[in-house]
This record gives C-alpha cells, structure tokens and sequence, in this order.
C-alpha cells in the first residue's frame, strides 16, 4: 500500500474513533440522566476534540511535507495552532 494511502487511513481511522467516543458519550449521559454526570463527561470530551484534530493534521501535514514547501506547512501549522486557540 503506497505511503499516502497509509495517512490517509490513519487520518480516518482517528475520525472513526473520534466519533465511536462522542457516540459513547451521548449514551453514557442519557444513561445516567443526570446533568451534573453529563457535564462530567462533557468535559471529557472537550479534551478529546482538540486532540483528534492535532493528530490528525500532525498526520496530514507529514502526508503533505514531500509535496509542499516548508513555509506552507509553517503555514498550515500556525492555522492549526490558531484554531485551537480560538476556540479556548
């Protein structure tokens, strides 16, 4: 299987497993019903989004570095690194 195939896989497999834990988690807090529980776990989750997406543009940046120029992946980079700070 050629390289970029293997990144790409990975970068989807992440995304599935991404979704399998928000799947899980909306179940775990109709489950325990509770508001204090759900916010619990809503936490949880907020960790998990942002880590998703750092490993998985780690992983397209490192498909995409024979391809592009170092200063557009810097580039790409920083746009990665601002999203998370926008959205603390």
């Amino acid at each position: 299987m050629p390289e970029e195939a293997k990144i790409v896989r990975a970068m989807a497999l992440l995304r599935v497993l991404s979704a399998s834990i928000e799947i899980t988690a909306a179940y775990l807090m109709v489950r325990f019903g509770r508001v204090d529980q759900a916010m619990r776990i809503n936490g949880l989750l907020g960790m998990v989004g942002p880590s998703v997406l750092v490993l998985v543009s780690v992983l397209g940046l490192a498909g995409l570095s024979a391809q592009l120029p170092w200063t557009r992946l810097g580039i790409i980079a920083c746009g990665v690194a601002l999203i998370l700070l926008g959205v603390r």
